[in-house]
């Protein structure tokens, strides 16, 4: 799993996410997420184009996430999320919770 920061603005920042999120990456992916709120990025966009697997483990991660970013009046939101994995953000009501979007431009609000 590799966590990259390609765009900021201001308090918005798009994270590229590839590979396999979990057990063994979801916490590194956590503490990513997390340093970038800590450093006032409190609007995330986590581009999941090149991520080919997400567990529970990697689920739990972004609810982390998304709960520290709530609490500072900030949002996560995905995008470019496979079919498979829109499926089981549905299925787990995960999808209330995190925005998904078809491209990272409507996501970060271009």
């Amino acid at each position: 799993m590799a966590a990259r920061v390609v765009r900021r603005n201001g308090a918005a920042a798009v994270v590229a996410i590839g590979g396999e999120i979990d057990v063994q990456t979801a916490g590194r992916l956590r503490a990513d997420l997390l340093e970038l709120i800590d450093g006032g990025h409190i609007n995330l966009v986590a581009d999941f184009d090149a991520v080919r697997f997400c567990d529970a483990a990697g689920l739990g991660a972004l609810v982390a996430v998304g709960n520290r970013l709530r609490e500072k009046g900030g949002t996560l939101r995905l995008a470019r999320v496979r079919p498979a994995q829109r499926r089981i953000l549905r299925i787990t009501r995960l999808d209330e919770l995190f925005p998904t979007y078809d491209t990272v431009d409507e996501a970060f609000g271009n």
